[in-house]
């Protein structure tokens, strides 16, 4: 008797219709076979033609033509494959070898990276890479099917089943980078231990880890039937990782997928070889501005037209070519998202030398760009100073030595994300909550989604909703213990409180991420609120804006994961256990390597300068937000405080978005769909920090691909245009982590190009060095 593989799910013959899939698998031994039922089979090879052919439809015009690229659906259809195959091996000796060994690497890299003077983020991208690397090594040293050496049993095909195949590497490249980014638990315990003197207790530590990250999974999977499954949520960032998924594993012996694959090593390996011109021989490259070379003495042009350093200026006109800081989301953002980037970044062009200029919040005290503490004189601020010993509020120091002081273009920053937090909600409710509230209705009304990838899915098990709900409860459990045993000042109704705020902002806070491809910075709203509920603390500060704030960026990244399987064909059940496997090895290896670090390096992470291989500059930022908001809120922020109008940014933010919407209510007209109020407001604020030399770049680059070649050149847009971007940040990624170890001081070592005219001493725009960098 047949018996059903666990990762496929049983169809009735009545569903089939509905279908644009093979009927179900079943496995018998190692053999799969389809059900014997001959109706069953007409049915289900009826619908693909019939799919195949509402393909077609959707991508050619009645010429012939490839369809211009316009809705979410044309999106799905026209650059992700409807491909699949049910039968592939998953779960595979090399598949958890890989994926585990590169979880290992990922999780110690990532939290290594955190406390260098050059913070790295291991690319999700480059670990696709090298895992794919890995699978055909395996696949070439393991006998595999037909060799003299493999015998045909279950131990073997465990071992070497044949070929890497495409759910192999998915799956493996998932566990991995489940792992790989660091956990935010970490800098609360760092931050316990040096500035608060308190050492959590290793199990305490590691199931606060494991809470504060499995908790927001919990809640992906509650929502992921309106965040995930319907077509409106694209994610259009996954978009990048499927197209690679695709020329590497499919149709190998078409001539059209042979030469995308060539194209992709190409271009790969060319800029790998071109990054170390912008980034180290000639950094002119990267940021060249004429203004710059015309007038080398000037704080003002500086200020505005400098870009190649951090802090250095707003990079006006300027144009660079290192796309180790253009990387691929110019390729992928939606044009909307480009516009209203563009948008916002011309009017902070305006605003922020107008604030400078007219001394606002005495703007001219303090350097035109800087994230630094000041005192009114623009001397850096001490804030040990109006702290007692549990890091609260000293008023009486702080009466003697007054308030600190944020730079101008500090303000405007956060102002920004305020404005495009509140725009966030308003701007999903107003032109997506019909879509989100029917996706939301017809699953819970057991009525079949119109969403092709959705429907290929169907074939195989779903996770059960109490899987969710009971990780959601573990974690919950764990957090309200680790809470009142690690001394996080945090009382168990504001973890309660925070937990449903998360849970809460997640249905905005996940569509606008898949939707617009734009992350919101979230943070400063649970800081705030935390602040309020529980003032003068900023211990309980940290905590309480880790459980809301961390809940709800493990969700969007599962939410992201659960995607990429939906496209690529991964059952669900696949994408749920590699991800737990990869949140346990990654908690668990983040704790052992930050801990290792702060025990060994204390002196130097509470120092100012650091070293050249090791810096606490991370660890002091996140403790110094906590302090100002957590025991500085209300005399900064609150009402009789100078920047009062930084959390008033929220309320301002919920109106935005109501403009274009009555605009196009009233007159339909279409560019007005391209308004993403929230994606601008952010922007008003972007140019206030880090390197902005190449963004006038990145518009060309977005509106050449978005604009340009997605209307006229379709075909080209649908067959290389994600590609090109996988290959921009493979090269870049590849380039960056090569380099950081062997010359850059991530290795302990750091070698400097002697200067030449594309290589000058200072900036390397030529822009005068100014008070603001450094």
């Amino acid at each position: 008797m047949p018996r059903l593989d666990p990762e496929i799910a049983p169809v009735e013959a009545s569903d089939v219709p509905e279908l644009i899939a093979q009927p179900p698998a079943y496995s018998d031994g190692e053999n799969a076979e389809y059900a014997s039922n001959e109706k069953l089979e007409k049915l289900g090879s009826a619908t693909v033609s019939a799919s195949e052919y509402e393909v077609e439809d959707k991508i050619y015009d009645e010429n012939g033509r490839e369809k211009v690229l316009e809705t979410p659906e044309d999106f799905a259809i026209g650059l992700v494959s409807l491909e699949d195959d049910p039968d592939l091996p998953i779960h595979t000796f090399r598949m958890w070898f890989i994926g585990i060994g590169l979880a290992v690497f990922g999780a110690v890299l990532g939290m290594l990276f955190q406390f260098r003077p050059q913070v790295i983020l291991v690319s999700a991208l480059f670990l696709q890479l090298i895992a794919y690397m890995l699978g055909r090594m395996f696949q070439a040293i393991i006998p595999g099917p037909g060799s003299r050496w493999h015998r045909d049993n279950w131990f073997w095909n465990f071992l070497n089943p044949g070929p890497f195949n495409l759910k192999e590497h998915v799956a493996s490249q998932i566990c991995a980078n489940t792992a790989a980014t660091a956990a935010q638990a970490c800098f609360v315990f760092a931050s316990d231990d040096l500035f608060y003197n308190i050492t959590i207790n290793p199990g305490n530590a590691i199931f606060t880890l494991l809470a504060s990250q499995l908790i927001g999974y919990g809640f992906a999977g509650m929502f992921r039937a309106f965040l995930v499954y319907p077509t409106v949520m694209l994610y259009p960032q996954t978009l990048i990782y499927v197209n690679l998924f695709d020329v590497l594993h499919r149709s190998k012996g078409e001539v059209l997928q042979g030469k995308r694959l060539r194209f992709f090593w190409l271009v790969t390996g060319a800029i790998f070889v071109y990054e170390w011109f912008p980034e180290w021989i000639a950094p002119l490259l990267g940021s060249f501005n004429i203004v710059c070379l015309c007038a080398r003495n000037s704080d003002w042009v500086s200020y505005i037209f400098g870009g190649a350093e951090a802090n250095e200026g707003m990079g006006l006109l300027g144009f660079g070519l290192d796309w180790a800081n253009i990387t691929s989301q110019p390729f992928y953002a939606p044009l909307s998202t480009q516009i209203s980037n563009y948008v916002g970044w011309v009017i902070n062009y305006f605003l922020l030398p107008a604030i400078f200029a007219s001394n606002v919040w005495n703007s001219k005290n303090f350097p035109f760009i800087s994230e630094n503490l000041f005192y009114l004189n623009g001397t850096v601020y001490d804030q040990d100073l109006i702290l007692t010993s549990d890091y609260s509020l000293n008023r009486t120091a702080y009466e003697i030595y007054g308030q600190p002081w944020q730079s101008g273009s500090q303000v405007i920053y956060n102002l920004g994300i305020n404005m495009s937090i509140g725009a966030s909600f308003v701007h999903i409710a107003l032109w997506h909550g019909k879509e989100i509230w029917s996706a939301f209705r017809d699953y819970f009304r057991g009525r079949m989604l119109e969403d092709v990838h959705y429907k290929r899915m169907r074939i195989y098990r779903e996770v059960p909703m109490w899987w969710y709900g009971a990780v959601t409860a573990a974690a919950f459990v764990m957090a309200m213990v680790c809470a009142y045993t690690e001394k996080s000042d945090m009382p168990w109704w504001a973890l309660i409180v925070a937990l449903i705020l998360a849970m809460f902002c997640l249905p905005f806070y996940g569509a606008m991420y898949a939707i617009a491809a734009f992350q919101v910075i979230i943070q400063n709203l649970f800081q705030m609120l935390g602040a309020a509920l529980i003032p003068g603390s900023s211990q309980a500060n940290m905590y309480f804006e880790l459980y809301s704030s961390q809940s709800l960026s493990q969700a969007v990244s599962m939410l992201s994961d659960l995607k990429l399987g939906q496209y690529t064909k991964l059952p669900p059940r696949s994408t749920f256990s590699v991800q737990m496997v990869g949140t346990i090895i990654g908690a668990l290896l983040n704790y052992v390597i930050m801990q290792t670090v702060v025990n060994n390096k204390r002196a130097v992470l509470l120092s100012d300068e650091g070293t050249r291989t090791w810096s606490g500059q991370q660890v002091q930022s996140y403790n110094a937000n906590a302090i100002l908001w957590g025991a500085l809120g209300k005399e900064i922020y609150g009402p009789n405080g100078p920047y009062f109008i930084v959390p008033l940014g929220i309320i301002i933010g919920l109106a935005l978005p109501i403009i274009p919407w009555l605009l196009y209510r009233k007159y339909k007209k279409e560019w007005l769909k391209l308004i993403n109020t929230c994606v601008l407001a952010y922007n008003i604020g972007d140019l206030a920090g880090g390197t902005n030399g190449y963004i006038n770049t990145w518009m060309v680059i977005g509106l050449t691909s978005h604009f340009y070649i997605r209307k006229y050149r379709a075909g080209w847009f649908r067959k290389y245009n994600y590609l090109f971007g996988a290959a921009v940040d493979g090269g870049a990624q590849v380039f960056v982590f090569i380099f950081s170890f062997a010359l850059g001081g991530a290795g302990g070592v750091t070698v400097n190009f002697p200067n030449w005219a594309l290589n000058p001493v200072g900036n390397a725009d030529y822009c005068k060095v100014t008070s603001s960098e450094g």
